[in-house]
């Protein structure tokens, strides 16, 4: 047992001697290197050269405007009066939502547009003088109605006004859109495999009639049950 620890001692000991060693190696080459960038100049190099200065232009009167005309004590000797801009109108408010319209009739005294602000809001018969929300009647007849907003008249036709949101309109014009027939089954074919994927199988392609177990070009067409249903795919024969 003794031998052993001497033995394993020994190499220990020549292990920290090439270690000391190598060590000494390295701090030596490194001193070598750094004594080398210490004496190491870098060459100086030459300036760039000098470019004449530009000869000095002519002297005009019109150099001295601004002596002449400006003056750091008297603000008033500035012919140029600044004129501040008038300050800009407010922008216009957005138009409210058009009232909707609900019919036109005349009962004997006038032509009467029956109106509401919105879809929820009460109707009212209204004739022309009258107004609704922000909006005033000008004039109404059965193709057209003319209401005037901020000052602004508005032009629109009773068919643009009418409400269309009503039940039995819309089961009206659901009853009479034609039942549309059903597409054409799709064409069966046999395709082969689809595209690569990165699991090292192939996709199924669409409307693709191969039977199953199938080989084409090295693979085979297999599905497997999923949760989500049956999937199809093709892999390589042997795998």
């Amino acid at each position: 047992m003794s031998r052993k620890l001497i033995a394993l001692n020994l190499v220990l000991a020549v292990a920290v001697a090439w270690a000391g060693w190598q060590l000494h190696n390295e701090w030596l080459a490194a001193k070598a290197r750094q004594d080398a960038l210490l004496k190491a100049h870098a060459a100086a190099s030459a300036p760039p050269p000098m470019a004449p200065l530009a000869a000095p232009g002519a002297l005009l009167p019109t150099t001295y405007t601004k002596v002449a005309t400006e003056d750091l004590f008297d603000p008033s000797r500035n012919p140029d009066v600044p004129v501040e801009p008038p300050p800009a109108p407010p922008p216009p408010p957005p138009m409210p939502p058009l009232p909707l319209c609900h019919g036109v009739m005349d009962v004997g005294e006038g032509p009467l547009a029956v109106l509401s602000v919105n879809k929820t809001s009460p109707h009212q018969a209204l004739s022309p003088g009258d107004t609704i929300g922000q909006f005033k009647l000008l004039s109404v007849n059965t193709q057209e109605i003319t209401l005037e907003w901020n000052g602004q008249v508005i032009h629109k036709s009773v068919d643009e006004l009418l409400d269309r949101s009503d039940a039995p309109l819309a089961a009206a014009q659901a009853a009479n859109v034609a039942v549309a027939p059903p597409p054409p089954p799709p064409v069966m074919s046999d395709k082969g495999p689809g595209t690569d994927t990165q699991f090292g199988i192939k996709t199924c392609q669409p409307n693709d009639s191969t039977p199953e177990g199938t080989v084409v070009d090295g693979y085979r067409k297999t599905s497997k049950a999923t949760p989500f249903g049956s999937a199809c795919f093709w892999e390589q024969v042997g795998r």
